[in-house]
């Protein structure tokens, strides 16, 4: 594997440039080591609904709410430092059924990082979520869906994936899009097997946080069941 890692690390010198470099380590579908998933091929009506950052208090709360009211388990790609600080969200998450997932302790970009860093953002994260109860395997999703070598190569190593997503408004969408864009959106681009990105843990997302009712109930009118990206993962095995 550091041979591997080694010649990697030519690659990326001959590819040479600010460019390229930006345009691997923002790729959603490669990565130099290891299993990267965008989404998973089925022929299944069936998707995994993931938010990322977090848990905050107030936004948690609400859109577990909204899970509930309509019976859907989702993923939840949380930060070990708000998940420090936010402890009980976190085992509420876990308490109502829904999937804890490893989104970094910093929410820095892991691209030009060393393997110590790596191993100190996921180990102290996945610390955390153990202690909120968390069972199984934990998926790891990077900041930003930066990565390039370090982050990679660790997951590897530990044979973990990296989840990334094929469904996400924030990456076409104009800053200002309100719900109804935002659901068009989605509704759009899923197809069976695709992991959707939403962001509703802050106050500048209520437009996000508004558009998962319309998410869901059209996703549904169109045959499609929520699970859990480990779910997911199964189905496609």
């Amino acid at each position: 594997m550091r041979r591997a890692y080694v010649a990697a690390a030519v690659v990326l010198a001959l590819l040479g440039g600010a460019a390229a470099l930006w345009q691997l380590s923002k790729s959603r579908t490669f990565q130099f080591f290891g299993r990267i998933v965008p989404r998973v091929e089925t022929s299944q009506r069936v998707v995994a609904l993931t938010f990322d950052d977090g848990p905050t208090r107030d936004k948690t709360a609400e859109v577990m709410r909204l899970l509930r009211e309509r019976e859907v388990r989702a993923t939840f790609f949380v930060t070990g430092g708000e998940l420090e600080q936010n402890a009980d969200a976190g085992r509420e998450i876990v308490a109502a059924g829904h999937e804890l997932g490893n989104h970094s302790y910093s929410h820095e970009r892991m691209v030009f990082v060393t393997p110590a860093y790596v191993r100190r953002e996921v180990e102290r994260t996945d610390e955390l979520i153990r202690a909120a109860g968390h069972s199984g395997e934990i998926h790891f999703r990077p900041p930003y869906g930066k990565k390039l070598l370090a982050l990679p190569f660790y997951l590897s190593r530990h044979g973990r994936k990296t989840i990334t997503w094929d469904v996400e408004p924030d990456s076409e969408l104009r800053t200002d899009a309100d719900a109804a864009a935002i659901t068009r959106h989605v509704l759009d681009r899923t197809r069976p097997g695709s992991i959707i990105l939403l962001h509703v843990m802050y106050p500048n997302r209520a437009e996000t946080m508004k558009a998962v009712p319309p998410i869901i109930e059209g996703l549904r009118r169109d045959g499609y069941r929520f699970v859990t990206v480990s779910e997911l993962l199964a189905v496609g095995q």
